[in-house]
């Protein structure tokens, strides 16, 4: 072996020599500090927990936690039992306090809606439900359409923008996913919104036919929106309202020159005199006779 080989092979050996001594170092601080770091008793799911769930004493468990416990983390199990669940729990996950109902105000959907916030139903198909996947925690706006009752410059049907980033509170009963991953089809969503959206809601949904548009959570703009009418979509400018047909203004006939009256006849009165064997006839007007 020549000397050129040899001290590669001696470079080689020092580099990792230094390597490992350096790995074992870090290694070693990290178990230590991992070994000196506090641990505390936490409540954790002991399976998935589904929103609207009432927590019993079997659906929770123990578990150690290194380091700080999470903001919020429960650690008394009477502080969490008989408390609905408002987001979804996964097995092993730390019970929080923001993802449970407050206490007393039982499971379902009502605990899951926010005070001030109403729950409103809203009947759906697939079409209208976005074909299934309208899911809780989604965004959507709501368009009505139909023909404004007594306007009679509608060119047909009508579409407005009633609502816009709304957010679903439940999809129907049945939220899990089928075995392709889609969201079942419901029949029923569950809209959050406050009580004079729910008034819109309510009218709307007895005199129009509704349509929800599924948007991106993260787009919070609220945009306006313009009327759309049926006869704008065949028209060849920007589709608008169509405009009101020109009243027409009749003009009265003109009165007739009243005619001067004739002055009437004065009657004429005959008169057959007899005078013994003699006969005649006298006329007199009324003048004359008067």
């Amino acid at each position: 072996m020549n000397r050129k080989l040899s001290s590669i092979l001696l470079i080689a050996f020092l580099v990792a020599a230094a390597s490992s001594y350096l790995v074992y170092r870090l290694v070693g601080r990290q178990i230590g500090a991992t070994q000196q770091a506090p641990t505390n008793k936490i409540i954790v799911a002991a399976h998935d927990l589904e929103i609207g769930t009432i927590i019993h004493d079997t659906d929770l468990s123990m578990a150690e936690w290194v380091g700080a416990l999470p903001k919020g983390a429960l650690v008394a199990k009477d502080a969490v039992v008989g408390r609905g669940v408002v987001s979804a729990l996964y097995q092993g996950e730390p019970i929080l306090n923001s993802r449970l109902a407050a206490a007393g105000s039982g499971g379902g959907l009502a605990a899951t809606i926010r005070p001030g916030m109403r729950a409103c139903a809203v009947k759906v198909d697939d079409v209208v439900g976005v074909a299934g996947f309208v899911v809780p925690g989604m965004r959507v706006d709501v368009l009505v359409s139909g023909t404004a009752p007594g306007d009679p410059t509608a060119g047909g049907p009508e579409v407005k923008t009633l609502l816009q980033n709304i957010e679903v509170l439940s999809a129907g009963t049945d939220i899990q996913k089928d075995n392709e991953g889609k969201p079942k089809q419901v029949q029923v969503v569950n809209l959050l919104v406050t009580p004079e959206q729910a008034q819109l809601l309510s009218l709307a949904s007895n005199q129009t036919k509704i349509q929800l548009v599924l948007r991106n959570p993260l787009d919070t703009d609220t945009p306006k929106t313009p009327l759309i009418a049926m006869a704008s979509l065949f028209s060849d400018g920007e589709p608008t309202k169509p405009k009101a047909a020109a009243a027409v203004r009749r003009t009265p006939a003109p009165a007739a020159a009243p005619q001067l009256q004739k002055p009437a006849t004065s009657p004429i009165f005959l008169i057959e005199v007899l005078n013994g064997g003699k006969r005649s006839e006298e006329k007199f007007g009324a003048s004359e006779h008067q």
